[in-house]
């Protein structure tokens, strides 16, 4: 007698499980975005201190899952930043993008890996779609290649490894093959307000931070073509700025990357942020010339409002990128198709594109265009208001980035002790958040307004909090 055929239930009991699961985190996701709009900014003391909890041995038997996503919530969720509130100003970080965000946790269950097309098809359809996309929007050469990255850092990483081996190819030399230990010196060249990220990627490129050769800057931070070397050559690369960290200035492009270029060297762009005003007719302008450049570097977790961690590498000729990024293995399928792994520094990799692709699809050009530019207007709205309430705006505002400093009562410029005071007394009471930074020797609060969700109500209460906050402090 044959056995019984067992019972097949509709659905496995652990992906059951991992369902329920799932709902009830975006549950709880969508409670602290509803949230989000009556509590502060920064999270209270008590939140914070509440975060002990969660350092404690790791205890041998397991827990159950739902109850360690309710301590995640219960512990971790007030102690947040609100970002994606319309008031934090801090650091050129953005909030979230309502599609992005909502990709994210689709994307977040399908758990792709994006290093082949083999192993995830839709990550390998929606990588090229979206890297397309960012090298149309931004105005780029259309035979360009954008490839993803954990952040700005290393998409400018990747740009400078890609000039760093084409240069030394170029001169004969194969860095894969016979790394850096006698190669042809490689001359860099930045400005003096070059971003840390920048410095960084030339570090860890081997490069050397104290050999670069930095070029003074104008009072905005923008790099001076004046004086710019004119003795480059074909072992020179060169990094320049979209959008100064400071003031949102960028160097100016056309004036210098011709020059290099012409004479063999290589450009990149480091543009974090600076980079999407490309996007934007009404400033695009402000980066003219970006464009002409060999290698670029920005970030979609910034402006574009695309969940952590997004960043973009983007090179002229796909061959440069593929020289230094491709390594392959017998038991890796070589094809003609776009492989994102012989694109960047990664094998194995989460499909970032996703959440950028949901974010340019739901905005288009216009929703984009309209992100960049009210932004900009928000942020000189706040220094007019900042201004017109006594304080000192210490750089014209040249996209999304507001430098301010506060005098003191006894009148004059902006005093330091004063500046620091306005910004600690600002961050601890949470109307809004600012940070602070340090421009041309002065003590300034720095103020990025890139979050899509920031309203002209936001930049007004802000203003009105940090004025009142400097009233206090001078009381």
């Amino acid at each position: 007698m044959d056995a019984p055929e067992p019972a097949v239930a509709a659905v496995p009991a652990s992906l059951a499980a991992r369902a329920t699961l799932v709902s009830d985190a975006a549950r709880r996701a969508s409670a602290y975005l509803t949230g989000l709009e009556h509590r502060p900014v920064a999270p209270p003391a008590d939140a914070v201190a509440a975060l002990a909890a969660f350092r404690r041995p790791l205890q041998a038997a397991p827990r159950d899952a739902g109850d360690v996503i309710a301590e995640l919530d219960a512990l971790g969720s007030p102690a947040t930043m609100a970002q994606a509130r319309g008031r934090y100003f801090g650091f050129v970080i953005g909030g979230v993008d309502a599609a992005a965000g909502a990709a994210s946790v689709l994307a977040g269950q399908w758990d792709q890996n994006a290093a082949l097309p083999v192993m995830s098809p839709v990550a390998a359809v929606l990588d090229e779609v979206a890297a397309a996309w960012v090298v149309d929007l931004l105005g780029l050469p259309a035979g360009a290649t954008a490839t993803f990255t954990p952040g700005a850092t290393l998409a400018n990483l990747t740009g400078i490894l890609a000039g760093r081996d084409a240069l030394l190819a170029r001169a004969g030399w194969d860095a894969s093959a016979q790394g850096l230990f006698g190669a042809p010196p490689i001359r860099v060249i930045t400005g003096e307000e070059c971003h840390v990220s920048a410095l960084k990627a030339l570090r860890l490129a081997g490069l050397g931070v104290d050999r670069v050769e930095r070029v003074p800057t104008d009072a905005t931070g923008a790099l001076d073509a004046d004086q710019f070397p004119v003795d480059t050559d074909a072992l020179t690369l060169v990094v320049l700025q979209a959008g100064n960290v400071n003031t949102g200035a960028s160097d100016p492009f056309a004036r210098i990357i011709p020059r290099v270029r012409e004479r063999g060297g290589w450009v990149h762009v480091d543009g974090a942020f600076g980079m999407w005003a490309a996007a934007a007719p009404g400033l695009r302008d402000t980066v003219a010339g970006m464009e002409l450049a060999d290698s670029w570097g920005t970030d979609a977790h910034k402006w574009l409002n695309v969940p952590y961690d997004s960043g973009i590498a983007i090179v002229r000729e796909r061959t440069d990128l593929e020289r230094a990024m491709s390594m392959r293995a017998p038991y890796l399928p070589a094809t003609d198709d776009r492989e994102a792994m012989h694109l960047g520094m990664q094998m194995s990799q989460r499909a970032r594109a996703i959440e950028t692709w949901a974010m340019l699809a739901a905005n288009g050009r216009d929703g984009v265009a309209d992100l960049i530019e009210r932004t900009c207007a928000h942020a000189r709205d706040l220094a007019a208001l900042l201004e017109a309430g006594g304080a000192e705006i210490l750089a014209p505002v040249a996209l999304n980035q507001v430098l301010v400093a506060f005098g003191s009562a006894t009148g004059g410029t902006g005093d330091d002790a004063v500046t620091d005071a306005v910004i600690d007394l600002v961050q601890q009471e949470g109307a809004l958040w600012a940070g602070g930074t340090v421009w041309k020797g002065r003590h300034a609060m720095r103020l990025s307004v890139s979050d899509q969700a920031t309203t002209r109500d936001d930049v007004h209460v802000s203003a009105s909090a940090i004025l009142d906050a400097w009233t206090r402090v001078q009381a």
